[in-house]
């Protein structure tokens, strides 16, 4: 796993290499460097360990997406804002299977730190409403599950929202 700045530091490497490549008169070559450059740059802007782990995730294998997810030795100097935000939402979707306090704290940590999609956005929302019906905070599982039906555009969670607030009234 490399800085983030590395990522950009050898792009531009390769960048300068293809230039070079490219006045000497190897154009198919430069443009092959300019591609090759394009995968770090892009590298940068999605790290490759969080993509590995929404691809376990997607798979429902926790045990996987928790390995890639522990490469990522120190996500403060490893990834960017939004990439720290999502790799939270990933720890925290994971440990509220297990331990909801601990997944409550990065839930939280990963809405601050923002969320590109208003979709995941909207999954944090109601995970934490979940967690915060099982804690009896019914006041603060209603708002968020009122934000969570605004985040949801497209109806993908309706079913969920609808089961969440038939057991809040059960409260």
């Amino acid at each position: 796993m490399y800085n983030k700045n590395i990522k950009l530091v050898i792009a531009a490497l390769i960048v300068g290499t293809a230039i070079w490549q490219m006045i000497e008169g190897y154009i198919g070559n430069g443009i092959m460097l300019i591609l090759l450059a394009s995968v770090f740059v892009f590298l940068y802007f999605k790290n490759e360990l969080i993509l590995l782990a929404f691809l376990r995730l997607r798979k429902q294998d926790f045990p996987g997406a928790k390995k890639w997810l522990d490469k990522i030795k120190n996500p403060e100097s490893a990834l960017t804002t939004k990439q720290q935000g999502y790799y939270n939402y990933l720890l925290g979707i994971m440990l509220s299977q297990t331990n909801i306090t601990q997944a409550e704290k990065y839930l939280k940590k990963a809405i601050k730190l923002g969320l590109s999609m208003n979709q995941d956005l909207a999954v944090a929302k109601l995970n934490l409403a979940g967690i915060a019906m099982t804690k009896r905070r019914k006041r603060e599982a209603q708002n968020l599950l009122t934000e969570a039906k605004k985040l949801d555009k497209h109806g993908m969670l309706k079913e969920q929202i609808s089961m969440m607030k038939q057991q809040m009234k059960r409260i």
